[in-house]
């Protein structure tokens, strides 16, 4: 366990409740443990302190939808472990077995201050896999995991069309693609139906009759609603489309990219599912992107959806997101609602709020401290603290 570590003297911005204008907090053990104007520490001897004047500290910031690790920079087809792209119904496959530590993307993120990241599958098939919440610093990614699965990735429109259509193989319709899902989603209804019956049956003391079906059995968190779907969209029909189906089975899900979202936006809001948009600083290099902007997240937010942002990093770079952010906030959505798009926003949409995204008592010791806002294009990361532990300082500071 980390020991005691005192940051004072910054504008620490909570993200819930009150800015600090000239603040502490107090980390012992790798969790808050404080946060005040002033914290006493009696045995300053054994703790470590950071003066952080003139700075803005502040949560680790959050990348809620990205491939880092999955796929690899500079590594070709060898590092990249985004699609099993031969068959297009694969839910029982789990990013924490091709995420790669070594990958230099979780190095850049923790010299932007970001400290957990949501990854996993790509959007080739319709469903891809289990996506894993995890913090950017370590070598073992068992180390890393705060929520394992996280989400079920699922995917509409052009990527699985164009990647199966190359196969002569289903799906190569909008049709199909939500055809399979259903198909898929009632065997696993089906599947629990039975599992479930079988276990009331059951005498007491005695193990049901009931052999578990290994790739049925991945869909029981989303059944129960634990995890939600991740639903790659980003035309309006296939937005409406990922709801049609969630609701028929009564699921939870996000709307990954979103990039029409804007053109329904009133919509989108009545029906509550949380947007994570981007990546807008990548081009339009798709026919169904070709309305993607940086304007979506402010009008989103407007109507009432919870938003993120997201770089889906490697299509932007991991190290972009807050630069990201300010480019939303540039085009529209409120300046304070950027920095919760890239913290405490993702880690609700990502059902992580209870251990990261704010600076509150009794959460991970996740903080980055910056010379200034860090949607500033010239703003620098003074330091990254993962688990109260310091994973990166600069060298000035």
């Amino acid at each position: 366990m980390e020991g005691k570590l005192l940051i004072q003297n910054g504008r620490v911005l909570p993200m819930t409740g009150k800015v600090i204008p000239k603040g502490s907090v107090l980390v012992e053990n790798g969790k808050i443990t404080a946060v005040a104007e002033r914290i006493e520490v009696p045995d300053t001897g054994s703790t470590e302190i950071i003066d952080a004047s003139g700075c803005l500290v502040m949560p680790g910031l959050i990348e809620a939808h990205c491939h880092v690790g999955i796929t690899e920079e500079k590594k070709g087809m060898e590092g990249d472990d985004c699609n099993e792209n031969v068959s297009p119904v694969t839910p029982w496959l789990r990013a924490i077995d091709a995420v790669n530590t070594m990958d230099a993307a979780f190095d850049d993120a923790v010299r932007a201050g970001i400290t957990s990241i949501m990854a996993g599958p790509g959007s080739s098939n319709v469903v891809g896999g289990q996506f894993a919440f995890i913090k950017t610093k370590g070598r073992r990614i068992d180390d890393l995991i705060v929520k394992a699965p996280a989400a079920m990735k699922i995917a509409f429109g052009e990527n699985p069309k164009v990647n199966f259509s190359g196969q002569e193989k289903s799906p190569v319709t909008r049709m199909a693609i939500a055809g399979i899902l259903r198909e898929e989603l009632h065997k696993a209804v089906q599947y629990r139906k039975k599992k479930m019956r079988l276990t009331k049956d059951c005498p007491k003391g005695q193990e049901p009759d009931f052999e578990p079906d290994f790739r049925l059995e991945c869909w029981m968190p989303v059944l129960e609603r634990k995890i939600p779907l991740k639903a790659h969209v980003h035309r309006v029909d296939d937005i409406y489309t990922a709801i049609r189906i969630a609701k028929e089975f009564g699921l939870s899900m996000t709307l990954d990219h979103c990039s029409e979202g804007h053109l329904i936006a009133e919509d989108l809001a009545k029906e509550g599912f949380p947007a994570i948009v981007g990546p807008d600083l990548s081009s339009r290099s798709k026919i169904e992107v070709q309305n993607m902007a940086f304007k979506t997240a402010g009008v989103l937010h407007e109507a009432g959806v919870l938003v993120a942002i997201t770089t889906d990093h490697p299509v932007s770079l991991i190290q972009s997101l807050p630069i990201c952010a300010g480019l939303a906030v540039k085009s529209g959505l409120p300046l304070e609602e950027g920095l919760r798009a890239i913290t405490c926003n993702p880690a609700r949409i990502c059902r992580v709020f209870d251990r990261v995204g704010s600076l509150e008592p009794g959460k991970d010791a996740d903080i980055a401290i910056f010379t200034g806002n860090p949607m500033e294009t010239f703003t620098r990361t003074m330091c990254t603290i993962i688990n109260g532990k310091i994973v990166y300082r600069d060298t000035g500071f």
